[in-house]
């Protein structure tokens, strides 16, 4: 029996490359005669640009061009709105270079070229720039009062405002036996991946075509934007993302100024154009996230039924809204998770701040209603005094009540459905790893130790899959004896390279090492989007399986032709295909890409009988209404969201002294559909896993009154080390996907999502002596310390008053 490939941990094709270092970045590539730019960003979070002189820089020897906005022509326009959105009623995107105001520390304000990067930072340092300083509108809710305007024809600072409802939310709350409410608050953080932002633009004037290589997660966006704004055929313009070391959402947008400013260069000069960022630019001028101020309710009965959940919310957008509301539309629709609500209503303003710009960030506003939910139903257990688990239990959707629609509105536009699931048996397995049963007397015996612990659960649903479509293309190579595949979804570390060639090698009867996958080509294929929103696998992997499909059955008639067989009793397995119960007088898969094309005999062919067998065949070598060639191009399309699903258990100590938290255990359970490769997705829920922990106790972007970013290094925006992430123990439920035909959903983001909800319930957990409260992420040791200080205080005041 052959082996069936999809659900096996296969060793990833692509580590040996990028373990011997012999990964291709774009920082790697240095075409001949090639020149470096800088950028010179703005010193200042809001001011008017009273005085801007480049001479100086300009005569800077090794100095090729200093460009102010004058200088762009057409090309200085503001960049595309990438998702709009009817709320969106003041969209503002950024140009690629500021003219007469700046909007936030690190915008872009001059643009240099030189022979070398060194030069090029010098002369950055010599044009003369000064501002007229305006005040920095900083804090979300000063930011609504409308007392200092980010743009001024924009009224309290407010980009949109979104209402999403379903049932009557003022009906369940007069009906509630209780109602509570909370105030919660995530601050802003971002990705930072091991490689920043960098592009390398060349262009052939002879050929009149544009080559760039760019870190970006959507190289074919890229290409139709470069194609308009520089007046090209889009066959004229080739975006290749290369090895890309970690995206995360920062690289997905189009446009940064770079990527516009770069290729145009290249264009003017004659010569290839280089830009690598530095993490400082990297976390000053590079899309941020997170950032939400929620005032959120919830209406119960007494026995912990929810009869609903309101939640009025501010967005902290930054300075520009380049990907639209995406962010807060995620919230809103991810934030009923897992459970029965009936009756819920959410209203969001996206607000105008003088910050870096916000677009998607692994979990992409996930995390945010996972956090509002879980912390309202943590505040039930309490004041009800109810187990924690037990509540959940009680309102989860049941595996029998699917499809679920939540009645909301996703962010590709189509309905929230719930597609498959079975929440109560992804709790109870993360419960039962974690020895939920046996916690409270472990709890007990390390507090008469003087040592506290405490236990955190969330449960969350993550919408994944989204369209609207990607391509393949699958070619069997007889000559090279392997299979081609290329996609223009690029690849960030995902383990594309693996799990395709996984899905491949099941309907070819190879091996996945057989098979060679090509991503991130703008020429590979003319249509598709890119890698975001925990979509490669669901519409890029059922494209590439519908190829390899097509393929198969374009191999199986061949077969059957030669063999004078019934299409129905052709094998494929172990690289031959032939005629079912005699594997031995078929042929290799391999041959039959050879019969399937015919010009290569002239060439010569192991396929000696094939070849026999075809001079059989009456009629020209093509018949009609057959191509030459063992391939097939494919696209997928998906008709809504798949929704994946998890839930994560953990162990935390914490030490009241010094606010320092141990991670003692972690447990994830995960249910993506049909698992294509288990070791990769454990590997997915690891990474996501770990930047959750980042942004629940390190990884926090500051400003101080006036605009200015405090966190512009690694000394002071932490990320945790191996030292800091514990052993994750993942566990798989699968839930096939009615939605596609592998039955798949996506995972990439999975990981993140409940991280924050789960660890403040597992401090208040630690904590319940001091009846400690969690009501805003990350928390730093300082903090924590802090909120133990100050329920010290409360109690003292309280026993003062008897």
């Amino acid at each position: 029996m052959s082996t069936r490939w999809f659900g096996q941990p296969v060793r990833r094709n692509e580590d040996e490359r990028f373990l011997t270092g012999k990964g291709r970045y774009v920082d790697d590539l240095q075409p001949a005669a090639t020149l470096h730019a800088a950028v010179l960003r703005s010193a200042v979070a809001h001011g008017r640009i009273t005085h801007l002189d480049v001479e100086a820089a300009r005569q800077l020897e090794g100095v090729l061009a200093v460009w102010t906005w004058q200088d762009l022509g057409d090309v200085w326009r503001p960049s595309p709105m990438v998702v709009p959105n009817e709320a969106l009623i003041h969209p503002r995107t950024q140009y690629p270079l500021a003219r007469d105001k700046v909007n936030y520390v690190g915008e872009a304000v001059a643009f240099v070229v030189a022979t070398d990067r060194y030069i090029a930072e010098d002369a950055c340092d010599l044009i003369e720039v000064e501002y007229e300083i305006l005040p920095a509108v900083i804090d979300l809710e000063n930011a609504v009062s409308g007392d200092t305007l980010v743009h001024e024809d924009v009224p309290n600072n407010v980009a949109a405002t979104l209402t999403q409802q379903v049932g009557d939310i003022e009906r369940a709350i007069a009906e509630a036996d209780h109602v509570f409410t909370e105030r919660l608050y995530i601050e802003r953080s971002a990705a930072q991946p091991m490689e920043t932002r960098a592009i390398v633009a060349q262009w052939d004037s002879a050929e009149r075509v544009l080559t760039m290589w760019d870190t970006t997660q959507a190289p074919l966006s890229i290409r139709n934007g470069l194609a308009v704004l520089l007046g090209l055929p889009e066959n004229s313009v080739r975006v290749v993302a290369p090895d890309v070391g970690g995206g995360f959402g920062v690289k997905i947008m189009m446009f940064y100024p770079e990527e516009v400013l770069v290729p145009l260069a290249a264009m003017r000069l004659g010569q290839p154009v280089k830009w690598a960022e530095d993490r400082r630019e990297h976390l000053i001028a590079s899309n941020h996230e997170r950032g939400q101020m929620h005032e959120a309710s919830i209406a119960v009965r007494s026995d912990g039924t929810i009869l609903g959940v309101k939640d009025i919310f501010l967005h902290d957008a930054g300075a520009y809204t380049p990907y639209g509301i995406v962010v807060p539309i995620v919230t809103a629709t991810q934030l009923p998770g897992p459970y029965r609500i009936r009756n819920y209503f959410s209203e969001s303003r996206t607000v105008y701040t003088n910050k870096v710009p916000v677009t998607p960030y692994r979990g992409a506003g996930r995390p945010h209603g996972c956090y509002v939910m879980e912390r309202l139903i943590d505040r039930v257990a309490r004041e009800l005094e109810m187990d924690r688990a037990e509540i959940r239990f009680k309102n989860m959707i049941g595996p029998d009540e699917f499809p679920w629609d939540v009645g909301l509105t996703f962010q590709d536009g189509a309905p929230t459905r719930y597609d498959s699931g079975n929440y109560p048996a992804g709790l109870q397995l993360a419960l039962d790893r974690i020895d939920y049963a046996g916690f409270r007397d472990l709890q007990e015996r390390r507090r008469r130790e003087g040592r506290y612990v405490g236990l955190g659960m969330a449960s969350y649903v993550e919408g994944t899959g989204i369209g609207p479509y990607e391509g393949a293309h699958v070619r069997v190579d007889g000559t090279a004896q392997r299979v081609v595949v290329a996609t223009c979804v690029g690849t960030q570390g995902q383990g594309h390279e693996t799990s395709f060639a996984q899905i491949v090698a099941d309907e070819l009867g190879v091996r996945p090492d057989q098979v060679e996958i090509t991503t991130g080509d703008s020429r590979s294929m003319n249509w598709g989007s890119g890698t975001y929103a925990s979509r490669s696998a669901v519409v890029t992997g059922n494209a590439i399986g519908a190829a390899s499909h097509a393929v198969r059955e374009k191999a199986v008639a061949l077969a059957a032709e030669l063999f004078e067989a019934n299409p129905a009793d052709i094998e494929l397995r172990d690289e031959r295909i032939f005629v079912a119960g005699s594997p031995d007088s078929g042929l290799p898969i391999w041959d039959i890409a050879v019969v399937a094309n015919p010009i290569r005999y002239a060439y010569g062919t192991q396929a000696a009988r094939a070849i026999a067998l075809l001079k059989q065949r009456q009629g020209p070598p093509l018949p009609e209404g057959t191509e030459p060639g063992l391939e097939a191009r494919k696209y997928f399309s998906p008709e809504q969201a798949t929704f994946a699903s998890g839930n994560h258990a953990v162990i935390v100590e914490v030490d009241p002294e010094t606010g320092i938290v141990t991670i003692l255990r972690y447990v994830a359970v995960h249910d993506c559909g049909n698992v294509i490769n288990p070791m990769i997705v454990e590997g997915q829920v690891h990474g996501g896993v770990a930047q959750g922990i980042g942004g629940s106790f390190y990884e926090r972007l500051v400003y101080d009154a006036d605009g200015q970013p405090l966190s512009t290094t690694f000394m002071d925006y932490l990320i945790p080390t191996a030292m800091e992430v514990p052993n994750i123990e993942v566990d798989h439920l699968e839930t096939p996907s009615p939605l596609n035909p592998l039955g798949i959903k996506g995972a990439g983001e999975a990981g993140v999502i409940p991280v924050p909800a789960l660890m403040a319930q597992a401090l208040e957990d630690a904590l319940g002596p001091w009846g400690v409260r969690v009501t805003e992420m990350p928390l730093n040791p300082g903090q924590i310390r802090a909120l133990v200080r100050d329920a010290e205080t409360r109690a003292t005041a309280a026993e003062d008053t008897r």
